[in-house]
């Protein structure tokens, strides 16, 4: 049985799925194989990066945050949901919620960022490719992943005390597999509707901005694309793009349907299931997609293979 000491000040209960055990038996073995590939896959991604020295452009530098990004967002959770899966025990210290909570809110919002980031950089490459070097310089590629970190960690600054400071009564039991933003909001015994609005505000800077500038980027991609007259020239700008576009697509769209939504009206066990998607199985997923889509990447790893 799992604890049910609700009013203890020491700790929170993760419910997860704690109401079907024979789920939780199978969502185990599939998060547990899921999270092995993602740690696996994105620290190859970030070794190659590193030892190749035909990958240190700036694709290849935003690939390794990415890939970093991943690693540290769904370690920051997988872990503790495999442990809580295992066994009857869901609990879960406030230190260590405090610590997941932030992890999620800034991760995340880095990621957001990050991936408008490499979005420009794909601009560049296929809009202006004679001076591409020049724009994508190194200092500026700093300069942008510094920005990304800078407005995530703020957005956890901000977000994570407000939510956590919420007062509860006594209620411990958070409805998700995680220490998430929204579930602990919907736990608060006070009117929580200025941290949600605010909460909103911070999804709209550090998800819809980002979105925005990313669909920019690919509208003058697309017209530069079409303006090419080879069919081979127009396949090789496409293939430039589409593992980029993938890896937007699939965490942008769980992101959206999960927190742009006024007071989180999404059912709670989809909320769950999104979650583990972009948590876990976007993460897993970006190394395949970079590695099977990118001759340069498959290159290197088979001479980084070879080495040894």
């Amino acid at each position: 049985m799992e604890k049910s000491n609700d009013s203890s000040e020491d700790g929170f209960i993760l419910v997860g799925f704690s109401d079907r055990p024979r789920l939780e038996m199978v969502l185990f073995i599939i998060n547990f194989t899921l999270y092995s590939v993602a740690v696996l896959g994105n620290t190859t991604i970030i070794l190659v990066c590193i030892l190749d020295p035909r990958l240190h452009t700036p694709m290849y530098f935003f690939l390794a945050n990415l890939s970093f990004l991943d690693l540290c967002f769904s370690t920051s959770c997988i872990p503790q949901m495999l442990v809580n899966l295992w066994g009857p025990d869901k609990t879960i210290s406030y230190a260590g919620c405090v610590v997941q909570l932030f992890s999620f809110l800034s991760v995340g919002g880095i990621e957001c960022i990050l991936l408008a980031v490499m979005a420009f950089d794909r601009y560049a490459a296929v809009c202006k490719p004679l001076h591409y070097m020049v724009i994508m310089h190194p200092q500026l590629c700093v300069r942008l992943v510094a920005l990304a970190w800078g407005s995530g960690l703020i957005n956890a600054i901000v977000m994570s005390p407000l939510t956590m400071t919420l007062s509860r009564c006594g209620r411990r039991r958070v409805n998700h597999f995680l220490c998430e933003m929204p579930a602990l909001i919907k736990m608060a015994c006070v009117d929580a509707r200025a941290v949600e609005m605010l909460a909103f505000t911070f999804a709209i800077l550090i998800v819809l901005l980002p979105l925005t500038l990313i669909l920019v980027s690919y509208g003058y991609i697309a017209a530069a694309v079409l303006r090419i007259k080879s069919a081979a020239g127009r396949w090789k700008a496409f293939n430039t793009c589409s593992s980029h576009i993938t890896v937007v697509s699939l965490f942008y769209g769980s992101i959206i349907y999960m927190y742009m939504q006024p007071g989180n009206s999404s059912s709670q066990d989809q909320g769950k299931f999104l979650t583990l998607f972009y948590n876990l199985v976007t993460p897993m997923l970006n190394p395949l997609i970079y590695t099977l889509r990118n001759k340069e990447v498959k290159g290197a790893l088979k001479k980084v293979c070879g080495r040894h």
